[in-house]
């Protein structure tokens, strides 16, 4: 997995499932995992896919930690 690199600005960030982003890296058991994929599900919730092929699902009061590549969007 390509994960921002010093030459990368990137900015730690708290995510929900309104403001998660693909690129985000979120550390997930320990392992760093970036959002490769989003898909909005109902009540405000969000399924995560992860490049690795795992998935997360956000609820509308979850909240994360995530790394985020600056100037990229």
């Amino acid at each position: 997995m390509n994960l921002p690199t010093p030459s990368a600005p990137a900015s730690h960030v708290d995510i929900t499932a309104t403001t998660v982003l693909r690129g985000d890296v979120i550390q997930v058991g320990g392992q760093a995992c970036r959002v490769s994929d989003l898909v909005q599900l109902p009540q405000g919730a969000k399924q995560l896919h992860f490049e690795t092929g795992e998935s997360l699902t956000m609820n509308s009061r979850t909240r994360l930690r995530a790394v985020r590549v600056t100037g990229r969007r």
